[in-house]
């Protein structure tokens, strides 16, 4: 469960007014965020791909669970972004809808994340079931229990993009 909480954000795209509102350009300091979250989608990706043995028989399915995986963090992280460029002169309304608008890109990605994952789980052996089993279910635990309470906003894009699967 672990990597569907950090790649769920990743997964979820948007297209709701807050997010065309959103100013263009990005501030300076977002460019250096936002490469370390990309950065630790790829690792998180590489990590999955490595400790699941994906044999080249799977590599087309672990191709489109990873491509969601990836989409889900950009959109995460442009979220983010957002709301961290707008934090300032956000209403209490605003805040609200941005953070509904957060939580149901989120479900999407999962949502997204799920069905590209179900057909690379079927296609797994017995062996790399059981190591897909407890490679999630670890990472989601260090992902409730560990730099979600520490940092809640850097968190939530991290997991939304690569803690999910």
């Amino acid at each position: 469960m672990a990597a569907f909480s950090a790649l769920s954000p990743v997964f979820a795209q948007t297209s709701t007014p807050a997010a065309a509102s959103a100013p263009a350009a990005q501030p300076a300091a977002s460019a250096p965020a936002a490469t370390k979250r990309e950065a630790r989608v790829e690792e998180r990706i590489a990590e999955l791909h490595s400790s699941l043995k994906i044999t080249a028989q799977q590599e087309a399915l672990w191709s489109k669970f990873a491509d969601v995986m990836r989409d889900n963090g950009r959109t995460m992280a442009d979220l983010y972004r957002q709301r961290i460029a707008q934090r300032d002169t956000m209403s209490a309304l605003d805040y609200m809808k941005q953070y509904e608008q957060i939580t149901q890109a989120n479900a999407d990605g999962t949502k997204r994340l799920v069905e590209a994952f179900e057909p690379l789980y079927a296609s797994l052996s017995p062996e790399q079931k059981k190591l897909a089993d407890v490679s999630f279910r670890d990472e989601h635990g260090k992902a409730r229990h560990g730099r979600a309470h520490r940092h809640p906003h850097a968190a939530g894009a991290d997991a939304a993009s690569a803690t999910k699967p």
